[in-house]
């Protein structure tokens, strides 16, 4: 398959978004980027601005800013003719997509000024089960997390959610939200972790308890996984009882930062991210591997480092569970493979 990072034609990437989607259970949001392809050769800013695009499309999620931007539109009520289209009626979707195009081509530009944020609490299912394995290894069961490309912070509270982990559950009882994804596969390792702190960044952060920001995250979300929107609206409230310790900062400087704070003996520190490498470009990748291996070397038993991520390999459409710690050899373990909206989790260990 076509290696999505060298994905530079607009057309292509579309063509790339369409089969991911259908790939990851999203068949209406296939229709919607499968209906902008059809339609590109039209007139309008909106088109000549995805005909046009600069940079990279696919690692500028241009498809999905795009699809956020119809989605918009039913959500304001500009656009109630795609009502049908989202309640999933068989509807022509190329000519009720085109038209819609069409008749808001200026208010559609302004989705194309940024990445999609799509930060989803489902996914932090897997940084769970990863704290479990990392237990099993034997590093502190108390874990001092940092978490890059946050959003809005939604992850950053998943020490108020509780997970059933294909049996095993974690997080208190009292949980302002429960996570549950289909487990497929052996259930992870049993233990008691404790998550002492939680801390992140964004480029652009998102504030929760903002009426318009909360209403682009509402686009963003694949409108056929309904399950998101109410798990968006829980993380809305909790935003709103107690915000997540969230700042705005370069990824690659924050990860440096944090490296750099003391660290508590018998505590784990962990970097976290997901759905977020793809955006950083090949040079904050390399500063953050580079100051992860560095702080890996200096890690102890007593305070030892590791890496959780889940990120996309556009190679096979999967989202890969992946987990490096220090000391040790810091080689990548692959845990499992992952819905990138946390529908499922298959778990390898």
């Amino acid at each position: 398959m076509t290696d999505w990072m060298a994905l530079e034609d607009v057309r292509t990437a579309f063509a790339n978004q369409v089969d991911y989607c259908r790939a990851n259970d999203a068949p209406l949001t296939a229709a919607v980027v499968q209906a902008i392809l059809d339609g590109m050769a039209g007139p309008g800013a909106f088109r000549a601005a995805l005909r046009d695009w600069p940079g990279k499309p696919m690692a500028d999620a241009l498809p999905l800013r795009a699809a956020g931007g119809l989605h918009g539109l039913l959500l304001t009520g500009a656009a109630p003719s795609l009502a049908p289209l989202y309640a999933g009626e068989a509807v022509d979707s190329g000519a009720l997509v085109n038209a819609a195009i069409d008749a808001h081509d200026a208010a559609l530009l302004p989705w194309l000024d940024g990445p999609p944020q799509t930060n989803e609490a489902a996914r932090s299912a897997n940084y769970a089960a990863a704290m479990l394995w990392l237990a099993a290894q034997g590093l502190p069961r108390r874990f001092e997390c940092i978490e890059i490309g946050s959003s809005a912070g939604i992850n950053l509270m998943m020490d108020r959610y509780r997970y059933d982990l294909g049996g095993i559950a974690v997080g208190p009882e009292n949980a302002a939200m429960r996570i549950a994804p289909d487990w497929r596969g052996p259930p992870p390792p049993e233990a008691t972790v404790e998550i002492m702190s939680l801390r992140g960044c964004d480029v652009a952060p998102i504030n929760l308890t903002d009426a318009e920001a909360l209403l682009r995250l509402r686009a963003y979300a694949w409108p056929e996984h309904r399950v998101r929107a109410q798990r968006l609206e829980i993380a809305a409230a909790e935003a709103a009882r107690r915000a997540p310790d969230l700042v705005e900062a370069d990824a690659a400087a924050f990860v440096v930062e944090a490296l750099a704070r003391p660290q508590a003996a018998g505590t784990s520190r962990v970097l976290m991210h997901s759905i977020v490498w793809q955006y950083l470009g090949a040079e904050r990748q390399a500063a953050i591997t580079t100051a992860m291996e560095a702080a890996g070397a200096a890690a102890t038993l007593d305070r030892p480092l590791a890496w959780i991520a889940v990120e996309a390999n556009r190679l096979t459409f999967r989202h890969e569970l992946t987990v490096r710690y220090w000391p040790g050899d810091g080689e990548p373990q692959l845990l499992g493979a992952a819905h990138p909206h946390g529908a499922w989790v298959e778990w390898k260990g």
